[in-house]
């Protein structure tokens, strides 16, 4: 009814509450069953143009896969002249790429067969945030670790390998719990439901994570940056894990506060710790 009085407004782009500083009503709460009287009041807040989380998440994650590679591939105008279009001495440069293509194809797929999305879309001034941090940092770790002057890690091939290890288990495990967690969700449902372990054992970890997706993502990341002994990689996975510290939180309190027989256990994204 408001969009056909002021089409500029399409739904996505509506937050009605009942109270100015209110929380947004769901789209699926019914009129009648609002804490209202025979009257009430709306308020109407315009939360912007909209983009959806299939086209945030394909934009987000093709842009480190293209640019890891053009660094890995020494194209000109990156290095000194004489190192254009040549390959790096050590193989631990060409691991280092094929994971880190690994990981953002396993997450463009993903964006595409499994993840189901509870809002459908997003602001539009958020995708040049999230764009700036996925790209930024994919061009400052490409940078370093397909540098013609790059060494490898301290501790040789035992390192590379017990690393390596680490990112594949990590991968593995965040797949499973993306699975896991799509499998809860009927198609085009929006119904909520306590996560619990399948008979998958890279699940059972949600008798103690109530995020157990981002615990796998710190592991990965924590995989490459023993992998390529690279600061600017080190940094990023800092900045990840806090950030979906953050998120961890958040989505644990949710559970706690939606569901009364939420496991007491669980923490959000580090077993007994965090």
């Amino acid at each position: 009814m408001f969009h056909k009085s002021h089409p500029q407004w399409y739904p996505a782009r509506q937050s009605i509450r009942l109270d100015p500083k209110g929380k947004s009503l769901k789209d699926e709460d019914v009129l009648q069953h609002l804490p209202v009287g025979t009257t009430a009041t709306f308020y109407f807040r315009d939360l912007g143009a909209q983009i959806s989380w299939v086209t945030v998440f394909l934009t987000e994650y093709t842009g480190p896969l293209v640019i890891y590679l053009l660094f890995y591939f020494r194209v000109p105008f990156i290095y000194a002249p004489k190192y254009d279009f040549t390959t790096s001495k050590h193989w631990v440069v060409h691991l280092a790429c094929m994971c880190h293509s690994f990981h953002y194809v396993k997450r463009l797929l993903e964006t595409l067969f499994v993840h189901r999305f509870s809002h459908g879309t997003m602001p539009l001034r958020n995708i040049f945030k999230n764009c700036t941090y996925y790209w930024g940092f994919a061009a400052w770790m490409a940078y370093y670790i397909n540098h013609p002057l790059y060494t490898p890690p301290t501790y040789g091939e035992q390192q590379i390998r017990l690393a390596l290890i680490i990112f594949l288990f990590c991968q593995i495990g965040n797949f499973s719990i993306h699975i896991a967690l799509r499998n809860l969700r009927p198609p085009g449902s929006k119904t909520r439901k306590i996560p619990y372990p399948t008979k998958n054992p890279f699940t059972w970890i949600f008798l103690l994570v109530s995020c157990p997706n981002y615990t796998y993502e710190l592991g990965s990341w924590l995989g490459f940056t023993l992998m390529t002994q690279c600061l600017p990689v080190a940094f990023f996975t800092l900045v990840g894990f806090i950030q979906m510290t953050v998120w961890a939180k958040g989505k644990h309190r949710s559970y706690l506060k939606e569901f009364r027989d939420y496991p007491p256990l669980r923490s959000p994204i580090l077993p007994f710790v965090l």
